[in-house]
């Protein structure tokens, strides 16, 4: 077991995962007390249409640490993650997805890497996604098209398994992808503002229960325009 942290804050994006919620915060909660003295969950509800909101609600009504953020409607995966990002108040935070696909109790990976880096980010050793094949070449197509308009190369760009110091997250603020190009966004800033990154394999599993929604063809296109705005904006002087 890594180090104990002294403060982490630590979150979820949900969308219509009620399936998974209560397994992916219940599993979350022990190791939590483990890795740091003082640690809040917050769980983010992107406008759910099923039972994810209100279960969400009765497990924070269970602890005092676990605080719901609710987006009504639907804003997309970037939307969550930057509302964790503004929310958590302590030195270290950490996000994974909450479809159940990663095991948290891996975050002491990441705690062993976070005294000499900025961000530490996660590859998936081995991808469990249905469809996938179409999800390994959607992500190679995703490192080409970052490296050619961004100019930085990583194993797993997308992987949802990620630590930050709360003071790197600061500099990369505010960010404007509210859609799956929040990532690309992340780490392009990061190489603009000379954070240090490393990269952890993580152990990833099949979708049991709910459905993937990053294959989707409004949500690429949605990328895609995200890309290019983000193009302008770090050409040009807005961020």
């Amino acid at each position: 077991m890594a180090r104990k942290l002294p403060e982490l804050s630590l979150f979820f994006p949900f969308w219509n995962e009620e399936s998974n919620i209560e397994h992916v915060v219940t599993t979350a909660l022990p190791i939590a007390e483990k890795v740091a003295d003082k640690w809040e969950m917050l769980l983010i509800d992107d406008g759910s249409s099923d039972n994810t909101l209100e279960i969400a609600k009765k497990l924070a009504k269970k602890d005092k640490r676990i605080k719901v953020i609710s987006h009504q409607p639907n804003r997309g995966y970037g939307a969550a993650l930057t509302s964790g990002f503004a929310q958590a108040k302590y030195a270290y935070i950490v996000f994974t997805d909450g479809d159940a696909q990663f095991d948290f109790a891996e975050v002491s990976k990441f705690i062993e890497k976070i005294d000499n880096k900025d961000i530490v980010i996660g590859f998936r050793k081995k991808r469990r996604d249905n469809n996938r094949i179409k999800r390994l070449l959607l992500m190679n197509l995703l490192k080409m098209w970052d490296f050619l308009l961004f100019h930085f190369s990583y194993r797993d760009i997308d992987c949802g398994f990620k630590m930050f110091r709360r003071e790197a997250i600061r500099t990369l603020l505010p960010l404007r992808s509210e859609g799956a190009m929040i990532t690309t966004e992340i780490l392009a800033k990061a190489k603009r503002k000379k954070l240090s990154i490393a990269e952890i394999g993580v152990t990833h599993y099949p979708r049991l229960h709910g459905n993937q929604s990053g294959a989707n063809i409004p949500v690429v296109i949605r990328a895609i325009l995200e890309s290019f705005i983000l193009w302008y904006d770090l050409h040009y002087g807005r961020t």
